[in-house]
């Protein structure tokens, strides 16, 4: 018998066999849709809804990604997930000098409320369900959704959709933030309390454990820094006056999908189970606070550009990584991502994928069909135990936003991500195509291009908006979101009367950066 030792991506040990042995006696009689929901949040789950199959689009100007939604929606897309570009994302207008060469370029530029009206033209809110990956400006972002929803004549009350909304990890992971933590943190508790009250089918944050990951975290590491920035989130909101048991209802999750199928399954079991203990600690409830339901993507940063169609493969392995661990909602990657943002035709076979796992596979024909797999509870144990470990050690620091300021988190990642490509370049670690079973024929593989003329084409149209718009009525709403601000008042209301009175993104992004300053890594 060999005595190799092999490990998933986290660095657990993987025993040759498994048996009833290592199933921890606590599972033996947890049920789906009850306490603590390791196997799922629904007592039937697919057979009773199946994941929601979205599929993440936006690029260029509001005119071109709408046509993208519409082609998705006409295809089998069952929720609409917008990307937006890097200047909307970190508070900039289209004709802003820092804007100069990213516009349009990753996302789609939205500017103004009639970026907004195009972006969903002959699409009617109340009847989809929107999510928007966008983070500093969320709140803005939000503003202009539902001032769209009010023109359309919407009952605010049947609005559903999510923003991503998770600040902290853009300080530990990516990078898109605008405002120092603590008035970051402010402006979410504004939305959280608002939202409650007047957008109650709204997610109000998806705690993003995906660009975690994508920035080079474990699986292990993905689950304990996202479950810890979502428990500075609730601590926040409590500290805030809010009720755990409303808003921890409208409080969703994001995960990444990677090639490692029983330890990306076990990672979501685990991820659910430690959520509803850690929710029932801080005081919830309801059972509904304390579900962990969250929207997977599957894994940008597994895919190559070396022998792309490979990416089919992989993609699809994640789809049953998320599918068998419970997942409420699922982005499909295009097989050509790593050269460039899909085209039509691989956006198209990303969704196949999704609905070819959904009614051929078998998948979602019963309940959590790895449960009581030997491997998989152990693994599910292992991952849970590894992951408390590391949040014990973020709490001794003071909690997410203290173990960030000082760094933590972010060497974490950085120290695993390092040790992952090393495992590649020695050979430990098999990418095929890349490191073993290379090929020398030409990649061939279509690319999208995005124009460069959408800089000149956003900028004549906010030229245009400011020369029609009162200019009494909209630097008394700009003036109305700084003393909201000021006064500790919930900025929402005023942010929404501004976007009404054709304030634009940059504009308001600027009256809280004149504010509170910007954030320095």
């Amino acid at each position: 018998m060999s005595d190799k030792k092999v490990f998933t991506d986290s660095g657990i040990e993987i025993k040759n066999l498994y048996t009833a042995k290592d199933i921890p006696s606590s599972i033996k009689n947890e049920q789906p849709g009850e306490f603590p929901y390791t196997r799922g949040v629904q007592p039937d789950m697919y057979r009773g809804k199946l994941w929601t199959m979205r599929q993440y689009a936006g690029f260029s100007t509001a005119e071109e990604s709408n046509k993208r939604y519409h082609y998705l929606l006409s295809q089998g897309v069952m929720g609409l997930s917008v990307a937006f570009d890097l200047p909307t994302q970190i508070g900039y207008d289209s004709d802003h000098a820092l804007s100069e060469g990213e516009v349009g370029k990753v996302g789609v530029a939205i500017d103004s409320i009639e970026d907004m009206q195009i972006l969903f033209k002959g699409i009617t809110l109340e009847q989809i369900s929107t999510s928007m990956t966008i983070n500093a400006t969320g709140y803005i972002l939000l503003s202009l959704y539902v001032a769209l929803a009010k023109q359309q004549g919407a009952d605010l009350k049947k609005i559903s959709g999510t923003i991503q909304n998770d600040i902290l990890k853009e300080y530990a992971a990516r990078g898109t933030y605008i405002y120092p933590p603590k008035p970051s943190m402010r402006i979410i508790t504004d939305i959280f309390e608002w939202c409650s009250k007047e957008l109650p089918k709204w997610n109000t944050i998806s705690i993003s454990g995906y660009h975690i990951r994508e920035a080079g975290s474990t699986a292990v590491q993905e689950i304990a820094f996202t479950l810890s920035n979502g428990k500075a989130y609730v601590q926040a909101a409590l500290e805030k006056g809010l009720d755990i048991n409303v808003f921890g209802k409208r409080l969703s999750f994001f995960f990444n999908a990677h090639n490692n199928l029983f330890e990306e399954v076990a990672k979501f079991r685990a991820a659910r189970r430690m959520w509803a203990k850690m929710m029932k600690d801080l005081g919830a409830t309801d059972p509904k606070a304390m579900m962990l339901r969250f929207h997977t993507q599957t894994g940008g940063s597994t895919l190559t550009a070396q022998q792309p169609l490979n990416n089919v493969a992989r993609v699809t392995v994640q789809t049953l990584a998320a599918v068998l661990g419970g997942t409420q909602s699922l982005h499909t990657n295009g097989f050509d991502e790593a050269l460039s943002l899909p085209t039509e035709q691989a956006a198209k076979l990303a969704l196949r994928t999704q609905q070819i796992v959904a009614f051929e596979s078998g998948a979602a024909d019963t309940v959590d069909p790895l449960a009581g797999s030997y491997y998989v509870e152990a693994l599910t144990q292992e991952v849970e135990d590894a992951a408390w470990q590391l949040i014990a050690k973020i709490d001794a620091i003071g909690g997410s936003v203290s173990a960030i300021e000082q760094g933590f988190i972010q060497d974490e990642i950085a120290r695993s991500a390092y040790d992952y490509q090393r495992q590649i370049e020695s050979a430990e670690k098999i990418i095929v195509g890349v490191n073993k079973f290379q090929s020398d024929e030409a990649n061939d593989t279509p690319v999208f291009k995005i124009d460069d003329s959408i800089r000149v084409i956003q900028s004549e149209k906010l030229k245009a908006l400011r020369s029609k718009r009162d200019a009494t009525n909209h630097s008394q709403a700009l003036e109305a979101i700084r003393a909201s601000a000021v006064e500790n008042r919930n900025i929402m209301p005023h942010v929404i009367h501004a976007v009404e009175h054709f304030a634009t993104l940059g504009e308001i992004a600027d009256v809280l950066r004149d504010l509170y300053g910007e954030y320095k890594s």
